[in-house]
């Protein structure tokens, strides 16, 4: 078993669980509303706004000895910039409040999410960046473009309230095959240790906020 198999089968459970959460079966079946919808943006906009600033920190902890995974989270920031805007753009889209995002409050589940990737990389192992992306490039890739059309005819939003959602399920599509070519250099027990460790985490706290979606407004 390769270290992309292994990080598979060692997280099956946590990505079950991540999946069974109702607002994704809502959205599969179009039973939604445009609050929910821009609840979900809103918290994606304060976890987004976080990547590049955690891949810089990860690169920058990275051993000189690993040089090639710095040059792999350099490919991440160039790809991954500014994508916290396009989900402001699909707030707006939809008529909510997006300056009221940016300025605002991530929920307790993303807030400790972040905090605890800022806390693995500078403190533990810098590769604890890799579970963050395994965790929301596998969902984007296993649900956001089918949301995206479920939303689209349910809701009936105009394309530009999408961008976040429809190009992230094609995009990411190409970013795993990277993705998994790049884990499966992993070698030192420690590194894969720190990633498996970071995903699970990742899948529980992003996991507690999609189900919270739904368990605010019932």
């Amino acid at each position: 078993m390769n270290f992309y198999q292994q990080l598979q089968y060692d997280t099956e459970v946590d990505r079950a669980r991540l999946l069974s959460a109702p607002v994704i079966d809502a959205c599969r079946r179009g039973d939604i509303n445009t609050d929910i919808y821009i609840a979900f943006l809103s918290q994606a906009f304060y976890h987004v706004s976080h990547t590049v600033p955690l891949l810089m920190a990860a690169g920058s902890r990275i051993s000189q000895n690993d040089e090639w995974v710095r040059g792999a989270i350099a490919e991440y920031i160039d790809e991954e910039y500014g994508h916290q805007e396009w989900i402001l753009n699909d707030i707006k889209a939809c008529g909510g409040n997006a300056e009221a995002v940016r300025h605002g409050q991530a929920s307790l589940s993303i807030e400790l999410m972040i905090s605890f990737l800022y806390d693995q990389i500078n403190r533990r192992n810098p590769m604890s960046i890799f579970g963050m992306v395994h965790v929301l490039e596998g969902t984007s890739v296993a649900i956001a473009s089918t949301v995206a059309d479920q939303l689209k005819q349910g809701l009936g939003l105009p394309i530009n309230a999408m961008s976040y959602l429809s190009s992230h399920g094609a995009l990411d599509k190409e970013h795993l095959v990277f993705f998994e070519t790049l884990m499966n250099k992993v070698s030192k027990e420690d590194d894969r240790k720190a990633i498996i460790h970071s995903a699970k985490v990742v899948y529980q706290l992003y996991g507690d906020m999609l189900r919270g979606l739904t368990e605010e407004r019932s």
